[in-house]
């Protein structure tokens, strides 16, 4: 029933994200920036733990997940370091799946021989 439910979360946001890109005038950048930061807000009031217990891996994966990430973060830091974990907390939370990012890409980038847009 996990995998139901994470495919079923995940795919509900998808669902969304499309929505709002084929009938809104809003950018995909934009959108990004929409659900990242609706995970922030959800994770902060509390309501989006709800929508990773149910969901699993289709709540975390998408970018509400990394606004979520971010949010656990900065309450770790701030109650570890006070207001200054305010600042450094997101980042260090999102540290090893950034790291993970840039060092495959890089990979991909070496094996694949990347060509600019013509």
């Amino acid at each position: 029933m996990d995998y139901v439910n994470a495919f079923l979360c995940g795919g509900i946001l998808c669902v969304v994200g499309q929505f709002l890109i084929d009938k809104t005038p809003l950018t995909p950048a934009r959108i990004l920036v929409t659900y990242v930061t609706a995970g922030v807000i959800l994770s902060g009031v509390g309501v989006y733990q709800y929508l990773v217990d149910w969901g699993g891996a289709g709540a975390t994966v998408p970018l509400t997940g990394f606004g979520h990430l971010l949010a656990k973060g900065v309450q770790k830091a701030v109650g570890q370091d006070g207001l200054i974990g305010a600042l450094t907390g997101g980042s260090t939370a999102a540290a090893g799946g950034i790291t993970a990012a840039i060092f495959f890409g890089f990979l991909i980038a070496l094996i694949c021989k990347p060509k600019p847009k013509t």
